[in-house]
């Protein structure tokens, strides 16, 4: 991480790597703002479900998983998290969930306390996965993030044209919420 640089992890709902919802988030990073730095997120699949057996928070036995530690690291290091989901039969899907869940521990001081976080999305459905972004933010809210409203960009993916994410107006739109991440980090800071 450069001094001065704010950076942002990105967590994907969607496993499949050709996703649209992980071609959002290349285009996050790929067109990141000078003085910001996008990462994503890797490995969400392989997280064990949240449990308080596996959590140290809640049982000084336990032994935190390796890709929990690291996706605690990562997020906790970010000055900003962006969550970019897929609905699933109307909801967040499960891997995001579950990485919220493990984001949220220890209860009051996770590793997104505090943190501003956008929500952002692709779906099939004509509401453009409204429900998994809403369900989404209340998740990361009550996790203890400090959910940035504004941050809303719902794609429609059965409306993308020929260009899909390269679309200019859809880029100036996932710029637009990486920058608003930005100003919330200044703002804050």
């Amino acid at each position: 991480m450069s001094e001065g640089t704010v950076e942002i992890a990105v967590l994907v709902g969607s496993l499949r790597k050709g996703s649209i919802n992980r071609q959002l988030a290349q285009v996050a990073a790929d067109n990141a703002p000078q003085g910001a730095h996008v990462t994503i997120v890797e490995g969400l699949g392989e997280l064990p479900f949240y449990s308080e057996d596996h959590d140290p928070s809640t049982d000084d036995a336990a032994i935190l998983p390796a890709g929990v530690a690291a996706l605690r690291e990562s997020v906790g290091a970010a000055h900003a998290v962006l969550l970019i989901t897929p609905e699933y039969n109307g909801t967040i899907p499960a891997v995001l969930k579950n990485a919220i869940d493990w984001l949220s521990r220890p209860y009051g001081a996770g590793a997104v306390s505090n943190k501003p976080v956008g929500v952002i999305g692709a779906a099939l459905g004509r509401f453009a996965g409204t429900w998994s972004r809403e369900d989404t933010r209340k998740s990361v809210g009550i996790a203890g993030g400090r959910v940035i409203e504004d941050v809303e960009v719902g794609v429609q993916t059965s409306t993308l044209g020929e260009n899909g994410v390269s679309d200019p107006e859809l880029v100036g739109q996932v710029v637009a919420a990486v920058n608003r991440l930005v100003d919330e980090v200044a703002v804050a800071a």
